[in-house]
């Protein structure tokens, strides 16, 4: 399959970020659950042979069942969103070791991408394009933290092997045509500066430069991300990347994610601010795994927007394009948060 004619330029967005708030999709996982897919759906004829169970592998959906990942993309589109994700969040190298499909990692990303991309394409129109975030999630192993209880100094993985597994997923999104990266979910810091370096080494190597969006997750009350910052400085030691947003998203619902939402929005002035929660805390008993429903969190979202959080709103686990679709509804009648110019910020700081 060739490369998509791009209708959205990269370039846009940034205007877009200017005069409203846009909207980023909600859960592919979530998604991907509602189908009640079998082994048999994840191997394909491709992989029926493959010696390892594949169910739950969702990347490999790209090769086996394009299908569901083209509706499940409109879905979110026809909801509202602005941007998508790729089905990609666990298609590096590191990841796929697991499942034994390593050397299948680049080609993932490429089709993930062209899939997200022909289905954007559709949707877009000069009024509203549509765009594609290339999403790079954490990897199972991390940099900064031991695996092992007894050993606080082991670790399973280096920054070299990071580095080099993320240059090859977002050579393969780029090549497949994403818009822009997402770095998302970062639990260590280590681990999202090694994909930071890929990023930029992917742009010098090829003289691409598309935006990126960088968002951590904040795993507990603590306010600290897995590895042991708080919001502040996990900004302060990413901020040189220069992301076009910085924000949080996944394990708090918006409720806990607010107070750490608003210290972003002080310490990081001059850049955007992205928000995706998940749809409250988990649920088994409910539809899709997690406590609130559409109208909460689009009701939540709104009272984000309404105190000048937002410039980039979503859901993450628990959220479906009906949550999606609130949530445009209740953030539409808002103005974006304003970033300031970063010589003005550098002035106050002095």
């Amino acid at each position: 399959m060739d490369k998509p004619t791009a209708y959205t330029r990269a370039n846009e967005l940034p205007e877009i970020l200017k005069q409203r708030i846009a909207i980023i999709d909600g859960a592919m996982g979530t998604m991907i659950q509602r189908y009640k897919l079998t082994e048999a759906d994840y191997r394909g004829e491709r992989f029926k042979d493959h010696p390892k169970d594949l169910k739950g592998n969702n990347e490999l959906l790209q090769f086996t069942r394009p299908d569901v990942l083209r509706e499940i993309h409109a879905g979110y589109l026809e909801a509202g969103a602005d941007i998508i994700e790729t089905n990609t969040f666990g298609a590096t190298s590191v990841a796929q070791e697991d499942y034994g499909l390593a050397e299948h990692a680049r080609e993932m990303n490429v089709a993930a991408a062209r899939i997200a991309k022909e289905v954007a394409l559709q949707h877009s129109t000069p009024d509203k394009p549509r765009f594609v975030a290339g999403a790079l999630g954490p990897t199972p192993r991390t940099a900064s933290i031991s695996p092992d209880v007894n050993d606080p100094g082991a670790r399973n993985i280096d920054f070299d092997a990071l580095r080099a597994a993320y240059y090859e997923q977002a050579s393969g999104l780029l090549e497949g045509g994403c818009d822009l990266f997402l770095v998302e979910t970062i639990f260590d810091t280590l681990n999202a500066k090694a994909a930071i370096f890929a990023l930029d080494e992917l742009m010098e190597d090829t003289g691409e430069r598309l935006p990126v969006i960088i968002s951590g997750t904040v795993t507990d009350a603590s306010g600290r991300i897995l590895s042991g910052q708080t919001v502040s400085a996990f900004w302060h030691s990413v901020r040189h990347a220069k992301p076009i947003a910085i924000g949080l998203n996944c394990a708090l619902g918006a409720t806990l994610m607010r107070p750490y939402i608003e210290e972003l929005c002080k310490v990081a002035p001059d850049t955007y601010i992205s928000c995706y929660p998940n749809a409250g805390l988990p649920n088994p008993m409910s539809d899709t795994g997690f406590d609130e429903t559409p109208e909460v969190t689009g009701a939540l979202m709104e009272e984000f927007a309404k105190s000048g959080f937002l410039n980039i709103v979503g859901g993450c686990c628990g959220t479906t394009p009906d949550h999606i679709a609130a949530i445009a509804r209740r953030v539409g009648a808002y103005r974006p948060r304003h970033k300031q110019d970063p010589l003005f910020s550098q002035l106050l700081a002095a």
